[in-house]
């Protein structure tokens, strides 16, 4: 069943509102209102967020999110799906990406598989066949349950992945919170009790895991590193790095290019 068949069957049934707040999250980016509200219509189980361009789609996944999967078209005006595919991978390395697209070809097909997109669909959509793609995608990453049915050891493991997937955002205990739908007083204290460190430590130990893996395996600069982690100035993110390795950045990098040399030897 197409949209448009699908439309012209809901238009008979009476509305009624969904709740998609404990849904999985979906981010639809497709310079088509018509088409993105169709898309809402057809796929209301799930909970979407609309992107009129893909400028628009990097703009809100720069923030903290919670986004499990993107449908992107591939011809929009301005940049193209298939030129923001990268930087989406980039922004939301966690999120499963569907190319969606009216012009089919093999070479548009091959691009988007190429670029890593999980899946590729053609337009008009066939309803059943694109919710199995979603329900599938989703699947494979899970980590979407209806958060009100999860115990708290579970709604713990959503927050630290949640700190996980955006660590190189500014994220606050607030922005975590919510996506668990609890106050950030009980969410400060229950994250202590269940993983034996604050908020804000769990959060600067992954800043620094990642720091390490950077320093690992790429050229970056010190500074660099710490742009794209989001500390305010290099001095602070050397001083925290020092605090937790007792190393200074590149004294680490140093030691572990060494350490991967006599390790090959």
């Amino acid at each position: 069943m197409s949209i448009a068949e699908k439309k012209h069957k809901l238009a008979k049934v009476p509305a009624s509102k969904k709740n998609t707040v404990n849904c999985p999250k979906l981010l639809l980016v497709d310079d088509d209102n018509i088409f993105r509200s169709e898309f809402k219509e057809c796929f209301n189980e799930y909970g979407i967020r609309e992107a009129a361009s893909a400028e628009e789609a990097l703009n809100i996944l720069k923030k903290p999110n919670d986004i499990d999967l993107i449908i992107l078209d591939v011809r929009m005006q301005g940049m193209s799906g298939l030129e923001a595919l990268a930087k989406i991978k980039k922004l939301s390395p966690e999120a499963a990406i569907v190319i969606s697209t009216a012009y089919s070809s093999k070479d548009i097909a091959v691009e988007a598989l190429r670029g890593r997109a999980e899946e590729y669909i053609e337009k008009p959509l066939d309803i059943s066949k694109t919710k199995e793609i979603i329900e599938r995608l989703l699947e494979a990453r899970s980590g979407h349950a209806d958060i009100s049915a999860c115990t708290i050891a579970d709604k713990m493991e959503k927050v630290k992945r949640f700190i996980e997937r955006n660590c190189f955002k500014k994220i606050s205990l607030n922005d975590a919170a919510n996506t668990v739908f609890l106050s950030p007083k009980y969410l400060s204290r229950i994250f202590k009790q269940c993983t034996g460190m604050g908020f804000s430590d769990f959060r600067i130990h992954i800043k620094i895991d990642r720091a390490k893996e950077l320093l690992e395996t790429t050229g970056y600069k010190i500074d660099q590193i710490s742009d794209k982690l989001d500390y305010q100035n290099t001095e602070s993110f050397i001083r925290q790095f020092k605090k937790l390795t007792s190393l200074t950045p590149t004294q680490y990098r140093i030691k572990a290019a060494r350490s991967s040399k006599s390790s090959r030897n």
